[in-house]
């Protein structure tokens, strides 16, 4: 058996899960097959003698297309899912009733009102227990972030009310912490902060600080914790950043020309920001889903 049959056995084997997980992102059998079809062709072309779980890999690629469909959806503004889904006219009546369980017309369309990385992750993990560890990389955040993603699509899915009286609050606390980053209140900045807070940024935004340092552009590294640290590096900054919805809550972005040259990604817990992600790799910031306010 040459590596060209193994694989196709193994992707055999991995189909009907493969199918599972596109169905339940995405919505319809149609599109799922596709997902699916183009896991294929990229396992064909892709370097797979090191992948030491060809099932995860499998899924993880799957993914990122269903969440690369996801977001182009969103874009174009297509109908409501619970208007389209269908079932695979091959499909056996125990299949029929698992997808009908998992995917009822109800729970298409408030899947359709989540943020397509909210999907991706609530899907993953509590339909395929994936760990957020491994989700991170497909949604193109930290673990924390992502289980935090995974929490408010749980609470839309649920009907739980809270998400909206959440998402209030976290859009004052983004306010709050913006307006004392412009006025250089440093007291106000440590208040919304967590005393543990963590400041994360991507490689092209410490560059691009470094570059800037002697015109007085805050000094950067990829991680810098805790509170004081992180309200010095925003204090007397800002100015320009404008509130926004990124993949569904408080968030905040620079755009320049009408494109977003950075994002700021919150993670909020108990009132604090525990979290900043400083996105400006354009890969990075073509992933999220940003509605300027």
């Amino acid at each position: 058996m040459d590596d060209h049959q193994w694989l196709a056995g193994q992707f055999d084997q991995k189909r009907a899960h493969l199918r599972a997980v596109a169905r339940r992102m995405l919505g319809t059998a149609s599109e799922a097959e596709d997902a699916v079809q183009e896991a294929w062709l990229k396992l064909n072309h892709a370097a797979t003698g090191e992948v030491a779980n060809i099932g995860g890999w499998l899924t993880t690629v799957v993914a990122r297309v269903c969440l690369d469909r996801l977001r182009s959806r969103k874009s174009r503004r297509e109908e409501p899912l619970g208007q389209r889904a269908d079932v695979p006219s091959d499909a056996t009546p125990d299949a029929e009733l698992a997808m009908a369980e998992a995917l009822g017309p109800a729970v298409l369309i408030v899947f359709d009102m989540l943020a397509p990385a909210e999907r991706v992750a609530f899907v993953l993990h509590d339909m395929f227990d994936m760990s957020f560890e491994e989700i991170a990389p497909i949604v193109a955040r930290t673990p924390a972030a992502t289980r935090q993603l995974a929490s408010r699509a749980r609470r839309r899915i649920r009907g739980a009310p809270a998400h909206d009286s959440d998402l209030a609050q976290h859009r004052e606390i983004v306010s709050a912490f913006l307006a004392a980053s412009r006025e250089g209140d440093f007291q106000r900045l440590v208040t919304v902060l967590s005393s543990d807070v963590v400041l994360h940024a991507d490689e092209l935004a410490v560059r691009t600080a470094a570059e800037r340092e002697q015109h007085g552009a805050p000094r950067l590294a990829p991680e810098i914790r805790g509170a004081q640290l992180v309200a010095n590096v925003f204090k007397g900054r800002a100015r320009a950043a404008s509130t926004a919805l990124i993949d569904g809550d408080a968030g905040a972005v620079w755009a320049m020309g009408g494109q977003v040259r950075s994002a700021f990604v919150f993670t909020i817990e108990e009132g604090k920001i525990t979290m900043i992600d400083l996105v400006m790799e354009p890969t990075r910031l073509a992933e999220l889903d940003v509605e300027v306010d």
